[in-house]
């Protein structure tokens, strides 16, 4: 807006407004095409969430369970794909190229335990390897969380991160 007050008021020789256009507007304007075009969109559900699921997420569901499902289900800014960093972090993602792709997300109920499947687009890593960092994704995702995984078809792998009950002390 203040980039058009600024071109406007450059047409109309008025030079006032035409400064703050130009010295306000284009930067302004510049930051948000920098920020679009490093914008990462949400990772939708694959499948809506029952209600009996939702109830147990609010009883059952761990601290990191919520802050992945938020983290990757919002708009975000900077990072080149959803769980970069975790993937990198386990071994999974060697390079860019190679990183699986985070396709979708469900929640469900496995065994009456709040489940989150995170269903991963995984061409060039191997349901193998994915398979050999098992007990590390169970380690890293913390306490409180038993890892499972799956390859229901094709290239997919499916993660799911179960709610385990702590043991008292």
């Amino acid at each position: 807006m203040l980039t058009l007050v600024g071109f406007v008021a450059y047409a109309a020789d008025n030079a006032t407004l035409n400064l703050v256009g130009f010295f306000y507007g284009i930067p302004i304007l510049l930051g948000g095409l920098a920020l679009k075009a490093s914008e990462l969109k949400p990772v939708p559900l694959s499948q809506p969430t029952p209600p009996p699921v939702l109830k147990l997420r609010e009883e059952q569901a761990t601290t990191t369970q919520n802050q992945i499902r938020k983290d990757v289900m919002r708009y975000r800014y900077g990072q080149k794909a959803h769980l970069d960093s975790s993937l990198e972090s386990l071994g999974i993602s060697p390079t860019d190229e190679e990183r699986p792709v985070l396709t979708s997300l469900r929640e469900t109920e496995v065994e009456g335990a709040y489940t989150l499947v995170l269903e991963f687009n995984s061409p060039l890593i191997s349901f193998e390897r994915w398979q050999e960092k098992r007990d590390k994704i169970e380690r890293f995702f913390g306490p409180g969380i038993r890892v499972d995984l799956t390859k229901p078809e094709g290239d997919r792998v499916d993660v799911a991160l179960t709610a385990t009950p702590q043991e008292s002390s």
